[in-house]
């Protein structure tokens, strides 16, 4: 179970009494209200735990959500944007869903754990919204955010370390894979999903069986350099692989109050989650309208001269703005200075310069740096071994 701190009231995760003991910084943040590491001991360190070896991140604090009933499949695909159809038993997928206005509300994936019974993991609470979305289904929702611990482990040794803590056969499963092992009398589900472009594993157990996941994983993975990591390395290798972050690449519709601030998927670069095939889904008219008459933005990923991170840059075209930046860092492994910015149409197509109004302070001066940039067309770091299976013996 989850507990609070009588000075803070803040939760923690069933492993924080592990986390604590590791976290040398000190350096905490806030996760939905949960205390969780922004670091252990050095930043880049962590980061290069999860690129050279193994890392191992506390996902407890993810909202997840059980959706049971002979109308799940049916509810959830009306939910989504995605065909939920096509997501097999012992599958995972990665979706959007939107609000009526063909905005998005939240990402996340959905785990199919056998018929009928399906996981939603997801960055915003969303009980009241899954509750309203459900009249006429024949569902049960249930929040078991608190009720399921679970650990990422991240990087090219992350399947030899748990196959050392017995996860034999581990090597088989495919990406989006989900399998089950026992741990000590309890079902340890395993699924082939992770936050970093990397291969990785995400674990999910009771809480009671927490801290013994944790001795054992370490114990076991010390020989291939197991560490934990906290957000700020995280946030390097999110942003290495492509990926989005809910809260800061784009605000949830429910969150905006100014009108223009949400993103439909078209205008996230997500538009290969739409499935139009499919009749009916929340947002699918206003969608249907953005794809007839255009998007207002589109999602860039941009390569930015130089190795000052363009973090909260304006993007100009000449001496026009036309953009701003959601996330940057300079990216150690694919040695790339790498943004990623919302664009006004029809400005930002592949291979387009621009320009990054970087300021930055040192020392208590700040400088102001025009660096060009150029729209690429994919992610800097895509490893074969994230596909791969087996994955290989790293």
């Amino acid at each position: 179970m989850t507990t609070g701190s009588d000075d803070t009231m803040m939760l923690t995760t069933p492993f924080h009494s592990r986390i604590a003991a590791a976290c040398e910084l000190n350096s905490w943040g806030d996760w939905m209200g949960y205390t969780t590491p922004n670091a252990y001991t050095d930043v880049e360190l962590e980061y290069f735990a999860v690129r050279n070896a193994a890392g191992v991140f506390d996902l407890t604090p993810m909202n997840k959500y059980r959706i049971t009933g002979t109308d799940a499949e049916a509810y959830l695909n009306r939910l989504v944007t995605r065909d939920v159809s096509k997501i097999g038993i012992g599958r995972v997928g990665y979706t959007v869903w939107c609000d009526e206005a063909g905005q998005v509300m939240d990402d996340g994936t959905i785990f199919h754990l056998a018929e009928n019974d399906y996981r939603i993991c997801a960055y915003a609470r969303a009980t009241d919204w899954l509750h309203w979305s459900a009249l006429g289904f024949d569902v049960t929702i249930e929040d078991e955010t608190a009720e399921v611990a679970a650990l990422a482990v991240q990087g090219p040794t992350s399947c030899a370390a748990l196959t050392a803590m017995g996860l034999v056969g581990l090597d088989q499963l495919k990406p989006f894979g989900l399998t089950e092992f026992d741990f000590e009398g309890e079902p340890l589900v395993v699924s082939r999903t992770g936050f970093t472009g990397d291969l990785g594993y995400e674990l999910w157990i009771a809480p009671h069986k927490a801290e013994a996941l944790w001795d054992r994983l370490f114990e076991s993975g010390e020989p291939y350099l197991i560490k934990p990591f906290g957000t700020h390395a995280l946030e390097m290798a999110r942003i290495e692989a492509g990926f989005l972050q809910a809260g800061v690449d784009f605000m949830p519709a429910e969150e905006v109050v100014r009108n223009g601030r949400s993103r439909s998927p078209f205008e996230l670069g997500l538009g290969w989650l739409v499935d139009m095939d499919k009749s009916v889904f929340n947002g699918r008219r206003a969608l249907q309208q953005e794809l007839a008459r255009g998007s207002r933005y589109r999602f860039a990923i941009l390569d930015v001269d130089g190795n000052k991170p363009a973090n909260h840059s304006f993007i100009l075209k000449g001496n026009k703005q036309v953009g701003t930046v959601t996330s940057a860092a300079w990216c150690p492994t694919a040695k790339s200075n790498v943004a990623f910015a919302q664009i006004e149409m029809p400005y930002g197509a592949v291979g387009e310069e621009l320009v990054a109004e970087i300021y930055y302070q040192r020392e208590l001066h700040w400088t102001r740096v025009l660096a060009p940039c150029k729209v690429i067309d994919a992610p800097v770091f895509s490893h074969p071994r994230r596909r791969a299976t087996p994955p290989g013996n790293f």
